[in-house]
């Protein structure tokens, strides 16, 4: 087998082709660099140079072979400085997992920071629900979720990232989005409302039900997204609750009005991590956590980035 040293040699001789300039080059004399070419030629089984008392040529497989051996050099001079910028955080890979309406008030916040601090981290991106990202965190599938509660403290590591109010949606020309003020709670009893899945979209189910502990709307389909329940909304299957993000979907034929008589800004996203995980680069992004600015539109309330 081939050593460095071998290849920095054969390098040298080749770029000189002249064994007396390589070896000055190299700081050794001309006798064990001979060598150390011929140990090379012979653990690749090849003639690299042509040489004789008056000149040195490279043969067609040297003049391949130089092209990868300087590749090798340039990776292998490299390879420390990378080991250190991976140990101490600066380069790497941190996969992400986000909600969809995530996208629009988090995410690209997020993205721009990790930008301006860690230019050489590169990030994977995954679109899942909350559910999905904490399987796939506790499976090592991603390393950073953005993601809803409730969340088990005991496995995993939060921040709190963002808070936000609770509107209804509902179809353009749905009565209740005719009158310009906002609608309190208790208008909403016996209205239909597209309803969130108790298993899939448990976090929404139950602020959801808590909203509306004490009126009784009439809840028509279960669904798991949010922009499926704008979706539902849009085709005229009712009203719904969605967080005020969910705004920048930009579905076409709804409305969206504030309400009054619950709490001002209920619905909370985390950035979530396993309380094991040994990334250095995800470590340095939770770092900056706190860096990330929201600009949030007038109405959302950005959470204070403290762990938690």
């Amino acid at each position: 087998m081939y050593s460095l040293d071998q290849i920095r040699c054969f390098v040298a001789v080749a770029e000189e082709l002249h064994f007396g300039r390589a070896a000055e080059r190299l700081r050794m004399t001309q006798p064990p660099l001979s060598r150390q070419i011929q140990k090379l030629e012979h653990s690749i089984g090849v003639t690299l140079l042509d040489r004789n008392n008056r000149s040195v040529a490279l043969t067609a497989a040297g003049r391949a072979f130089l092209t990868e051996a300087r590749r090798l050099l340039v990776t292998a001079d490299n390879a420390p400085d990378l080991a250190r910028r991976i140990a101490r955080g600066a380069s790497g890979t941190v996969r992400i997992g986000f909600t969809a309406v995530s996208a629009f008030g988090v995410l690209g916040p997020l993205l721009d920071t990790i930008d301006a601090n860690l230019p050489d981290v590169d990030i994977v991106l995954r679109e899942l629900v909350t559910s999905e990202q904490i399987g796939a965190l506790s499976r090592a599938e991603i390393d950073l979720g953005l993601a809803r509660p409730p969340l088990d403290r005991g496995e995993f590591e939060t921040t709190l990232l963002y808070r936000e109010p609770l509107v209804l949606v509902a179809h353009e020309h749905h009565p209740l989005v005719q009158q310009s003020d906002p609608i309190d709670i208790d208008q909403l009893h016996g209205v239909e409302i597209v309803m969130y899945s108790p298993v899939q979209a448990r976090y929404f189910y139950d602020l959801t039900t808590s909203v509306f502990a004490d009126v009784r709307p009439r809840f028509t389909q279960y669904v798991t997204q949010i922009h499926t329940v704008i979706a539902l909304v849009a085709a005229g299957r009712g009203a719904a609750l969605v967080p005020k993000s969910a705004e920048n979907l930009g579905m076409a034929a709804v409305r969206y009005v504030p309400l009054t008589g619950i709490d001002p800004s209920p619905v909370e996203l985390h950035a979530v991590w396993r309380r094991e995980a040994d990334n250095p680069a995800l470590r340095r992004i939770i770092d900056h956590m706190s860096e990330i600015d929201l600009d949030q539109p007038p109405g959302l309330d950005a959470g204070t980035p403290a762990i938690e």
